[in-house]
């Protein structure tokens, strides 16, 4: 497979990904931009032991971990937007609070749910962190249940 291609396949996942890490997109351009030229300079080393998508994504994991313990930041308070609590939320609200709502969650949270909601399949997401499947199963679960819970909050 060609850098090209690669790159017009997963950019807005990886971006998408990296976004739910630390919830600044010119932040998440510059780490999804990171992630791959390191994919680029490192794709002759792939051995296909995974798919091509697993190895991007873990990646693109890293150097976001990198980047926030890098750069020493909290991502809670790198959300620029504060919604009153009377407001009546629009769909872009809904979607900046789901990010920021992820942002919020504990490192490997923040991955699965990430790559979850990128519909990578479960075995894939067990690859990445290094967790069986079934533990990746209970996870999504509590996550989703942890966000619609904040989410409930946010709506009332």
């Amino acid at each position: 497979m060609k850098f090209e291609d690669i790159y017009k396949e997963f950019w807005q996942k990886v971006y998408r990904i990296c976004l739910g890490y630390v919830n600044d997109p010119d932040w998440a351009k510059d780490i999804a931009q990171e992630t791959f030229i390191s994919v680029f300079q490192q794709l002759s080393n792939f051995r296909n032991q995974s798919s091509i998508g697993t190895w991007i994504y873990r990646i693109a994991a890293n150097h976001c971990l990198r980047q926030i313990e890098k750069n020493n930041k909290l991502t809670k308070t790198t959300f620029p937007i504060e919604l009153a609590a009377e407001e009546q939320p629009d769909l872009e609200g809904k979607i900046a609070y789901l990010y920021k709502s992820i942002s919020e969650l504990p490192e490997l949270e923040r991955i699965i749910i990430s790559l979850e909601l990128e519909n990578v399949k479960q075995a894939e997401i067990a690859l990445i962190v290094g967790l069986s499947e079934a533990n990746i199963r209970v996870k999504i679960h509590r996550i989703k249940v942890k966000l619609t819970q904040k989410f409930n909050r946010y709506e009332q």
